[in-house]
Order: structure tokens, then C-alpha cells, then sequence
């Protein structure tokens, strides 16, 4: 350039040596000025002029001042016949100008003549322009022109990959103007390409339009798994394309991410042969010493955990990708140790990893003291994400540690989540009022109001708590230095509490006072306050007042009597006059009362806290639950007389957050035992699954007529359900399912995981875990089309006997994508009854309305045991007869023989003890019941079996409640009684009705809205 524009090089040249600004301005303004001047006299310029001065423009503009003139030269040089000055037009023209430019309109013949021209050098100076460009004009004309480009046979591999990054800026900037319909073929033939510049720059656009709409491309999966294989096996890679040994590693990363938008793999052969290319590049990463091999290898290994993740492998691949993520954690690199340590925040996302990632704790725990901030923040989010009720002390303990030694920049945080993993999990309120009043001690100035309001909160509504909590706040008000929150807190408590100590030595209320006024001096007016509040409290419980004492506190309201603030003012005045009041003072200044149940702040303030950079947060991870559009029909008892039968009443079910300090209970006889209607936080546990594809689930055969099948419960018109069932969906279905309703929920009676309902449209399955009393189902809902479905309602009808909690239910379901809404689970007592799913959605112009039981039965609570002589015997004969112990001569039972029966007694969760019966007929089997009311039940169950007839046997069950004993037995002989098959004919004469054995104590079922609808199952 300097031999051919010798002016171009002087002008550049003058610039550099411009010794201050004001000279460079000086500079370049002479310089505009001649060349506008030149422009001018445009017919007296030569092409190379014109080039020349085009260059001048762009070098200012590019030194960063205004250019508002030579436009119409640049665009001109477009239209030349050589290719200097079409090479320069469109370089300028590209950085100069703008997509709304009107200048570019008068291009757009000459763009769109080059890129259908022959000239391939003019072809890729069209398409970089139109593509750096993008604006609606040129996506408008020539969008055609580049996709009849891409697909050409006969143009060379760099015109085809120019084009379809070209073609990818387009659909970009306007994905409303370029035409895609019907590319889902010409893809697939563009993913066949051998040369992989081509494949990888159409590789791109593949991953733009699946991100729009991935259903359209469905055939593009397969060839994404071939070209992975290829990549992954080294075949015909190009040299150039190698980059340190790692075959195109780009072209790696975008495939992986395009299958990312697909659902779920449906082929079995092409899922297999995915997840065999994933292991491969599990296992052959590893850490080595050059810097960018590792960035490439690392790129490749981390979008593969993505898409493991996203395709829910087993869990084998699962703990294979945690351990090879543990291994990057304890690397001294830090940008790995921090990638490892993000993806392994990632990884709690998905279901049965959390116990394998606690495996690293130590690892992780120790990353907390990196020297790299953003690695403490990665590590302090892990922490937070895989803390569960197991490893919470040890975690919280961690992070009060390390509180005393992190930087500003991260207490506030650090304080926030270990308040809330210390609510959510603490095993005891005891350790929970500890660990706060050490937050509080250890960080005072990054603890927010409302850590301690949630201290108080738990405090006055747990009466076995305040003695410990006002003891413990005893202890800290000793310290010489203390920070303001820990008075506030201590006043408080020792003010409402404090005369719950008075018998233990330095816990006199004069004791008290002084240790309190001590800090008066030294706190702001909002603390003032609360001080004159716990004074006041103080004169209430030492009725009648100790002189000495009253004196003391008088003198400090008539002190505060005419304070500057209005606030500590009003209350002197006004606690002075109460307390000449005497005795009258205990209605007035009585106990605070107990808190109403109300949503966790700190929740709500982690919400709005951002992690840095991790895509999902372990915050989001324990906050993504919000506030639920499902309603759950309850019974409304009135405060006085017993409820009125059939009234029904819609509530919201408020969301799953650490909302409750402690409950207060409506509290109601069912078979002798409480029965709490609020709702309880049960332990967190994220359940992901797949379950679009049809899961093949053989169960009992049913007993159900057609009507049933349909609908998944008995329509009886003249039950007395029938009514509330009817104001649900007046209208029939015209959408029938396409599975057996009632094969599928006795199947899942059995096990955890399955379809309980599919029809054309949609496909709702369910993954369940258990544990003691608690139980966490997802739902998952499928929608099988290309349009969404509309207008969707849950309605969560519960017995009595549990407590159910269903988060977000969305209106709409987008196509081909898959909802999961976790429902929780509480059981309160024994029952055989199960709740029903209301659900329904609007798909065209149908309207469908299922009801569906939930397989939240009896077995699912019990835990299986095995039991010796010498522990069954005892407790055997110490159970004396009935009501604990029910025996009953059962007919009708399925011919089973006894490794049969053991196989089913394990599926119902009761553990056979062999050995205990001496005749070899018998079996003898033992659970543990658990219940929010009860705990923990052992219960004994004995079969005694004749040979010869197996169709009959002999049931005892032993248990210490008499509603567990009846209802485990009803259950068993459920499962146990082979009921033939119901052939629809017409009614020969009344059916008898059959006995219905009602525990003593026991509620009707009209009383009982979960029961009354578990009555037609």
C-alpha cells in the first residue's frame, strides 16, 4: 500500500506524530477538509484517487471522528469492474454505513449481481458485506439468492461457507423476512458435506434455526450423532482442521449444542451410538501442560457434560462425569478448578448426583479459601446448592469459619446463605438460634433485619425454645464488644423471655436490666426503642415491681420524654404511664402471640442476589419453586359446630419456601389422631427424568369398565361425588386416552417411576421419591404436538391424611417440550385413600378434563426390616388381640406360590424374616410405618398358607396403632385377592351392598373431601 498511495502513507504518518490531541485534530481536519474539496470535482478524480481519499475516510473513522460525507464515492466504488476498487467500496461501505442507511438501496442490484455472478472473488466480497451488514432490504432481496448459493454443488467450499454465515446473520437480524420453511431436507443434505469449513459453518445455522424451531428438524438428529462420530473417531479429518490433536474442536462444540434443543434421542441406535461418542470424550480428557490444548480439549469435555445432562443419562455416566469434575477441582490451574467447579453447580440439576457429589466436599470446602475471588464464589455456590439435611451442620459450621476471614465483597452473601441453610435444614431450632447469634456475633454489619426478625419469629412461636434462645442471649450481651444487631436481638428476647430464668444465678431481673442498660449509651434510636420496649417488658414480669428496680426504669422514660426523636418519645411517654398502672399492665404489654405463617425474606432476598456468571445458580436452584396457580379443595371447618357436609372451598397452595416458623394448628379427631392442615417444608430433592418416550409398565389386569378406562375413576351418578366430580367438566371428552388408566396405576402402586396417563396430545408421567413420611412427585407433562397446549389447570383433590403441595403448573405448554411440577408430600396418618389429580388442558378447539388418582399409597411410607427371634417374639406377644392385632381368613386369593408372595410382600416395601415360622408354609414379614403424627410403627405381619388350596390363607397384623393394623391389612388383602373381570350387562337386580367396617372414631366419607372422591376409585 505505502509504494502504490504514497499520500495515504504521509497522512497516516503525520498522525502518529501528532504530539497531542489538538495537533491529531488539526490533523484530520485539513485532511477532510482537502478531501471534500476534492469530491467536489468528482469528474476530475481518478479511480485511484477516489480509492485513495475512500482509504483516508475509513482510517479517520476508524480513529474515531465523524465522517458525514464521501458516502455516495464509497458506495460507487461498488459498482467497478476491478477488483481494487470493489474490494475497497465494499470495505468501506461495510464499516461506514449502516443497515438503515438509504444509501445502501442503491446497491442492492449490484450485491445481488456479484453473488449470482461467476466471479467467486466478487461472490465473497458481496456476501461478507451482506452479512457484516444484515439489514431487513437485503434480507428481503437477496436471502433467495444466498440459500440457492449454499446448496450449489458447483461453487467452491469457501463461497458455500461464506454463504451461510451470511445466511445465519440474516435469519438472525430478520428471522421473520428469511424464508426457512422446508429447509429441514436441504439441512440434512448440507450435514452430509465433507469438507468442514462447509459443515462447520452450516453447523451454525443449524444451531440458530433449532433454537426457533427445533420440531422442524428432526431428521438433522441422526446426522449431528454421525458427524460426532466422525469427529470422535478421527475419520477423515483434514490436517488444518486438527488443532493440538483435538479433531475440529468447534465443530464438536456447535454439534453438541444443537442436539441440546431437542428434547429427548427416540432412536435406541442413535441415543447408543450419542452416548457412546460422550463416553469416549469422557474418558479421554484429561489435564495436560499446554495451555491451549487444554482450552480445547476442556471446550469440548464441558459441552458434552451439557448435553449429558440434558439427555438424563443412567447414572453410571452420570458418576463418571462428577468424578472426572472432582478430579478439575483439585488441579492447581485455576481457570479449571473454576470450570469444574461451575459445572459441578450444574450437575445438581439432575436427579440421584447430589450423593455422589457430596463424595468432594472436602475438595470443595477447601476451594473456599482459594486465593481467586471467583473461585470462592463458584465453590460458595456449590456449597449452598448441595446442602441437604445430612451434611448441613458440617457446611454451616464451614462457612461461620470462614466468615471471620472472607473479604467484604462476599460476606453479605456468605451470611445470607448460611441463614437460609440453616433454617431449611437445621436438624433442631436449638442449633438454629446458635448458628444465627454466631452469624450475627461473627459478621453484625453484613447480617440484614431480617435474619434476625426470622430468629424472633421462630423463637416466640416454639414455647420450648425461648429459655435456650433467652439463655444464649444472656451469654452474648456479656461480651465487652458487641455489635448493634446482637443488642437488638438480645434486648428483645431477654425482654419478652428473660423471666423464664429468673432461678438461674445472674438472671435476676436487676441483673438483666443492668447487663442490658449497659449498651444503652452506645446504640442508635432504633435500638433505643426496642431497649424502652424490654424495660417495659421487665416492669410487666416482676409484678408487683420491685422498687429498686421500677425507679431505674422511670428515671430512663422520663429521660427519654422529651427526646428529639418522635418515635422514642412516644414511647417513654406512653410506657411510663402504663407502667403506673400496676397490675393493669399485664392485659396491656401481654406476650407477644405467635407470628401468622408467612413467606421466608431471606428467600425472597437470594432471589435477587446474582451469582456472577453461572447460568443457573444454586440460588435459582432452591428458589425456582414460586407460588402456584394449582388449587387443592380443602375442607372449611368453622370455628364453632363440626363442618357442614359437602362444602367444598378453593385455596391457592403457597409455595415451597422456608416460610414457616412454626404452625399454627386447626386441630381435628381422625381416628385419635391431629390432623395439621398448614402446609411443612419437606426436603428438597430435584427429580429430572424423560419420560416422552412411552415406558412399557405391566401391571395387574383391570377390573375397571369403560367408563373408568377413560377417565380414570368410577362416574357412578348416583354416588354422592358424582356431584362435585360433575361441576369439574360438564362437557365429555373428545380426546380419549390411548393407555390403560387403571393397568397404569396399579403398576405405579409398585413402583416409582412411569406413564399414568397419555392420550394423542399429551403425556403425563411421574417420578417419585420417598423418605420416612415425606414423599417428593414430579409430574411430568409432555406435549406430543407442534402447537402448545392451552389454558392448562391442575387441581389437587388430597384425602385428609395428607398434606400436598403442588408448585407452578403453567398455563401454557410449548410443542414438543416437557413441564415438570413438583409436588411434596406430607402423610399425616394411616389411609388407604389416594388423592386425584384433576387436570386438564385445551388443545384446537377440544377441551379435555382427566382425573387422575395419584399413586400416593399406604406402601409407599413404609420402610422394609428384617426382624430376629429374638426381637419378634417379645413384641408379638406384647400386642394383645384386637384392636392391634387383626386376624382374618382370606378367600379368594390369587395361587401364589411363596417366593411369589415375598417377591410382592417386597414390592408393597415389608422385608421377609426368614426362619422365624417353623412350618415352611408360613411367611412372616416386617415394616416400619412412618407418619408426621406417629413417627415411626413397627408392624408384624404373619401368612399361614395351606398347600393344598392355595386360593386361601390366614392374615394376622400386628401393629401399636389400631387404624395402621386395619388399614395395612385391607391393603394387603387388596393385592392379595384375585377379583375376576366385570363383563358390562344389564342389571338383573339390586346389588348387594357390602360391609364397610369403620374404625371407631372414625369421619364419615361425606365429611371428608379426599375420601368422598376416593370413594368412587
Amino acid at each position: 500500500m505505502a509504494s502504490s498511495m504514497r499520500g495515504l502513507s504521509v497522512f497516516i504518518s503525520d498522525i502518529r506524530n501528532c504530539q497531542n490531541k489538538e495537533l491529531e485534530r488539526l490533523r484530520v481536519d485539513k485532511e477532510l477538509g482537502h478531501i471534500r474539496t476534492r469530491f467536489k470535482h468528482e469528474k476530475g478524480l481518478t479511480p485511484y484517487e477516489k480509492k485513495k481519499y475512500v482509504w483516508k475516510m475509513l482510517y479517520i473513522y476508524m480513529l474515531g471522528y465523524d465522517v458525514d460525507f464521501g458516502h455516495m464515492e464509497a458506495v460507487s466504488l461498488i459498482s467497478a469492474p476491478k477488483y481494487p476498487e470493489k474490494q475497497v467500496g465494499y470495505i468501506v461501505t461495510s464499516c461506514l454505513l449502516n443497515e438503515n442507511h438509504d444509501f445502501l438501496r442503491m446497491v442492492v442490484n449490484t450485491v445481488r449481481n456479484d453473488i449470482v455472478g461467476r466471479n467467486e472473488t466478487f461472490q465473497c466480497l458481496a456476501l461478507t458485506m451482506v452479512g457484516n451488514i444484515g439489514g431487513r432490504e437485503f434480507a428481503e432481496s437477496l436471502a433467495p439468492d444466498v440459500q440457492k448459493l449454499l446448496i450449489s454443488s458447483s461453487c467452491r467450499p469457501l463461497v458455500r461457507k461464506k454463504a451461510a454465515l451470511c445466511l445465519l446473520r440474516l435469519f438472525r437480524k430478520n428471522p421473520d423476512v428469511v424464508n426457512v420453511d422446508g429447509w429441514s431436507d436441504r439441512m440434512a443434505q448440507l450435514l452430509d458435506e465433507r469438507d468442514l469449513g462447509v459443515l462447520t459453518s452450516s453447523m451454525s445455522l443449524l444451531v440458530a434455526l433449532v433454537s426457533n424451531n427445533g420440531d422442524a428438524y428432526w431428521n438433522c438428529v441422526s446426522k449431528c450423532v454421525k458427524i460426532l462420530e466422525r469427529l470422535a473417531r478421527n475419520i477423515d479429518i483434514p490436517q488444518e482442521y486438527t488443532y493440538y490433536g483435538i479433531p475440529s474442536p468447534w465443530l464438536q462444540v456447535k454439534t453438541m449444542r444443537a442436539l441440546q434443543y431437542f428434547p429427548t434421542i427416540e432412536d435406541p441406535n442413535t441415543r447408543r451410538s450419542l452416548f457412546e461418542v460422550l463416553q469416549r470424550i469422557l474418558m479421554g480428557t484429561d489435564v495436560v501442560k499446554n495451555v491451549n490444548k487444554n482450552n480445547a480439549s476442556h471446550a469440548v469435555l464441558f459441552e458434552a457434560l451439557a448435553l449429558v445432562m440434558h439427555l438424563d443419562a443412567e447414572k453410571e455416566m452420570m458418576s463418571q462425569c462428577v468424578a472426572l469434575l472432582g478430579k478439575f477441582i483439585s488441579v492447581r490451574e485455576p481457570n479449571i478448578r473454576y470450570l469444574g467447579l461451575e459445572n459441578m453447580t450444574r450437575m445438581l440439576m439432575v436427579t440421584d448426583v447430589q450423593d455422589i457429589i457430596k463424595r468432594h466436599q472436602a475438595q470443595i470446602i477447601t476451594s473456599l479459601k482459594d486465593p481467586d475471588i471467583s473461585i470462592r464464589r463458584r465453590s460458595l455456590d456449590l456449597l449452598y446448592g448441595m446442602c441437604d439435611i445430612t451434611n448441613a451442620k458440617d457446611i454451616v459450621e464451614e462457612l461461620l469459619q470462614y466468615l471471620s476471614t472472607a473479604e467484604f465483597a462476599m460476606r453479605e452473601e456468605l451470611a445470607l446463605k448460611a441463614a437460609i441453610l440453616a433454617e431449611k435444614f437445621a436438624p433442631d431450632l436449638s442449633w438454629y438460634v446458635d448458628v444465627i447469634l454466631q452469624l450475627i456475633d461473627k459478621a453484625g454489619d453484613f447480617v440484614s433485619d431480617d435474619i434476625w426478625y426470622r430468629v424472633v419469629q421462630f423463637v416466640t412461636n416454639n414455647e420450648d425454645l425461648q429459655p435456650y434462645a433467652a439463655a444464649k442471649a444472656r451469654v452474648y450481651l456479656d461480651k465487652p464488644a458487641l455489635h448493634e444487631t446482637m443488642v437488638k436481638v438480645g434486648a428483645y428476647l431477654l425482654g419478652e423471655y428473660g423471666h423464664l430464668l429468673v432461678r438461674r444465678p445472674g438472671c435476676s431481673p436487676k441483673e438483666l436490666f443492668a447487663v442490658i442498660n449497659e449498651k444503652l449509651p452506645t446504640v442508635s434510636p432504633p435500638t433505643v426503642a426496642i431497649l424502652l420496649s424490654s424495660y417495659a417488658k421487665m416492669l410487666l414480669h416482676t409484678q408487683p415491681a420491685e422498687p429498686e428496680l421500677q425507679e431505674q426504669i422511670w428515671a430512663i422514660f422520663k429521660k427519654y420524654e422529651s427526646y428529639v426523636d418522635c418515635e422514642i418519645q412516644q414511647r417513654a411517654v406512653e410506657y411510663f404511664a402504663l407502667s403506673q398502672k400496676g397490675a393493669a399492665l399485664m392485659d396491656v404489654l401481654a406476650e407477644m402471640p405467635k407470628f401468622p405463617e408467612r413467606q421466608s425474606a431471606l428467600l425472597r432476598k437470594a432471589e435477587d442476589i446474582e451469582a456472577d456468571t453461572a447460568e443457573q445458580s444454586a440460588i435459582k436452584l432452591r428458589s425456582q419453586q414460586q407460588t402456584s396457580n394449582a388449587l387443592v379443595v380443602t375442607d372449611q371447618i368453622p370455628v364453632n359446630g363440626s363442618p357442614p357436609v359437602g362444602q367444598l372451598k378453593l385455596v391457592k397452595i403457597p409455595s415451597q419456601n422456608m416460610e414457616t416458623s412454626s404452625f399454627e394448628q386447626r386441630r381435628t379427631e381422625t381416628y385419635g389422631a391431629v390432623n395439621k392442615v398448614d402446609p411443612e417444608s419437606s426436603p428438597s430433592v430435584d427429580l429430572l427424568g424423560d419420560l416422552l418416550e412411552p415406558l412399557a409398565i405391566e401391571g395387574p389386569p383391570s377390573v375397571l369398565t369403560a367408563t373408568e378406562k377413560g377417565q380414570g375413576l368410577e362416574a357412578n351418578p348416583n354416588s354422592p361425588g358424582a356431584l362435585v366430580l360433575a361441576s369439574f367438566s360438564d362437557q365429555p371428552n373428545t380426546v380419549q386416552p390411548t393407555i390403560n388408566i387403571a393397568e397404569r396405576f396399579s403398576a405405579l402402586c409398585l413402583k416409582d417411576s412411569g406413564v399414568l396417563y397419555e392420550d394423542p396430545n399429551i403425556q403425563i408421567g411421574i417420578k417419585a421419591e420417598w423418605k420416612t413420611f415425606h414423599g417428593r412427585l414430579v409430574l411430568f407433562l409432555g406435549n406430543k404436538n407442534v402447537s402448545p397446549l392451552i389454558s392448562v389447570q391442575a387441581l389437587i383433590l388430597p384425602p385428609r391424611h395428607l398434606k400436598m403441595e403442588l408448585s407452578l403448573v403453567p398455563d401454557t405448554i410449548p410443542p414438543r417440550a416437557q413441564v415438570q411440577c413438583p409436588l411434596d408430600v406430607v402423610n399425616i396418618q394411616a389411609s388407604r385413600d389416594v388423592p386425584v389429580l384433576d387436570f386438564g388442558y385445551k388443545f384446537g378447539t377440544s377441551m379435555v378434563n382427566v382425573k387422575l388418582r395419584l399413586p400416593t399409597t399406604l406402601n409407599k411410607f413404609l420402610q422394609p426390616m428384617t426382624v430376629t427371634a429374638e426381637e419378634f417374639f417379645p413384641y408379638w406377644k406384647s400386642i394383645p388381640g384386637p384392636p392391634l392385632k387383626l386376624q382374618e381368613v382370606v378367600r379368594g386369593v390369587k395361587p401364589l406360590s411363596l417366593p411369589e408372595m415375598a417377591n410382592l410382600f417386597g414390592s408393597l416395601h415389608l422385608g421377609i424374616s426368614q426362619g422365624l415360622d417353623l412350618n415352611p408354609n408360613n411367611l412372616v414379614a416386617s415394616t416400619t410405618f412412618y407418619s408426621d403424627n406417629s413417627r415411626a410403627l413397627l408392624c408384624l405381619v404373619r401368612v399361614e398358607t395351606d398347600p393344598s388350596d392355595r386360593t386361601q390363607l390366614r392374615l394376622t397384623v400386628a401393629s401399636g396403632d389400631p387404624i395402621l393394623t386395619l388399614e395395612l391389612k385391607e391393603l394387603l388383602k387388596e393385592h392379595m385377592i384375585s377379583i375376576p373381570s366385570i363383563t358390562p350387562t344389564a342389571p338383573q337386580g339390586p346389588m348387594p351392598t357390602p360391609l364397610q367396617l369403620d374404625p371407631p372414631g372414625a369421619l364419615s366419607i361425606a365429611d371428608d373431601p379426599g375420601a368422598l372422591l376416593a370413594a368412587l376409585l
